[in-house]
């Protein structure tokens, strides 16, 4: 017998049967801010350009994958986003 499955991953989107973002959203930002975690870890230099360089660079990417197929509508889900975000600015 078949299982019948809630939630499908095409391409690193994650698409639920109910078109739903939240999944895909509390997704990226536990990605990014697994990633910001390691920058605070491992950089030694708190310059302001380098953590910048390196938000750019490594979490921005990981908040912003295919955000025209999931576009984060409820607030929650903005809000998870955004909570990435401020503590990105918090380390600048």
């Amino acid at each position: 017998m078949l299982k019948v499955s809630e939630e499908k991953r095409d391409l690193g989107v994650i698409m639920h049967r109910c078109a739903k973002p939240s999944r895909q959203s509390a997704e990226a930002s536990k990605k990014a801010n697994s990633t910001l975690g390691m920058i605070r870890r491992t950089i030694v230099t708190r310059d302001k350009d380098t953590i910048l360089r390196l938000y750019k660079t490594l979490v921005r990417p990981q908040l912003e994958y295919c955000i025209q197929v999931w576009s984060p509508y409820l607030k929650q889900d903005m809000e998870k986003l955004e909570k990435v975000q401020r503590r990105a600015t918090k380390m600048i």
